[in-house]
């Protein structure tokens, strides 16, 4: 009898040791995934103020951003020049460029032409508008194989290019369109290489911001890529001298409302470059 109380209680206890070891793996599951769920949750959290969430659209960006009243497109061609050659070159271009654009029979206009003062060195940059858009441009490019002066110059300049690469672009709604000017002026061409998916709400920022950069008429242009580099943006700007840019900057830092365009702006670039240029004698902005 006694021995069957011994067991009896002995199954007991067991039993007892078992159900409170089950009950302890119970809450140490739970506190483990009120853990996990919490640090997910922080995590989350986290991961929020770095990742930029994108509306889906049903429009292309080109068709938000870009001017419709008028169908310009761009081409900006960076010419990398070999240093003993940067002279001829300047002057081929000189001699070759502006019978283009003066030709009613090219539809297409020169809209600057420039050599890097501070920047990639031994560089040159064109800039052209094609009135009328991808019709226009492949017009013109039928055009110019049959102008013999044109593909001479272009198989001289080739001997006295390192490399050469270039871009087709749309102008930003908001920005005016670049017109000729006199100078004597320097050039600042700003290109930012923006995060894919960023370009409306670079647009929507800018559209806002120009207007803190008018007052001194320093605003030439603005374009965003759509054949070449994807999701390039290029400001151009005008300025009497560097220290005039230097002022004309800081004097931007002083209106209410620019510091939020920067803060807001500045994590959508992936990369940003300054060039500082020099107008050739042939440029229609001086």
């Amino acid at each position: 009898m006694a021995t069957r109380v011994l067991q009896s209680c002995t199954i007991g206890l067991n039993q007892a040791k078992n159900s409170a070891r089950t009950k302890g793996q119970v809450l140490s599951l739970i506190r483990g995934l009120a853990a996990s769920n919490n640090r997910h949750r922080e995590d989350s959290w986290f991961k929020s103020l770095f990742v930029r969430k994108v509306d889906p659209r049903k429009d292309a960006h080109s068709h938000l951003l870009a001017k419709k009243e008028e169908s310009n497109l761009y081409k900006i061609q960076f010419h990398n020049v070999k240093p003993e050659c940067l002279d001829a070159y300047n002057k081929l271009c000189e001699e070759v460029l502006p019978s283009i654009h003066v030709d009613q029979y090219y539809p297409c206009e020169l809209v600057g032409t420039w050599n890097t003062w501070y920047g990639e060195q031994d560089q040159a940059v064109h800039l052209w508008r094609y009135r009328g858009g991808y019709p226009a441009l492949t017009e013109v490019m039928n055009k110019l194989k049959n102008n013999k002066e044109f593909m001479e110059y272009r198989k001289e300049r080739g001997k006295m290019l390192h490399s050469r690469r270039n871009q087709l672009l749309l102008e930003f709604s908001f920005w005016n369109e670049p017109v000729p000017r006199e100078g004597p002026n320097i050039y600042e061409l700003r290109s930012y290489q923006l995060r894919p998916g960023t370009m409306i709400e670079w647009g929507n920022y800018w559209a806002r911001a120009i207007r803190y950069r008018q007052h001194n008429r320093e605003a030439v242009g603005g374009f965003f890529s759509q054949i070449g580099d994807l999701y390039m943006v290029h400001h151009l700007w005008a300025y009497k001298d560097l220290q005039s840019r230097e002022v004309t900057r800081n004097a931007a830092w002083q209106q209410e409302g620019w510091d939020e365009v920067v803060y807001y702006t500045v994590p959508l670039i992936q990369h940003m470059d300054s060039r500082i240029m020099i107008p050739l004698k042939a440029s229609p902005l001086q």
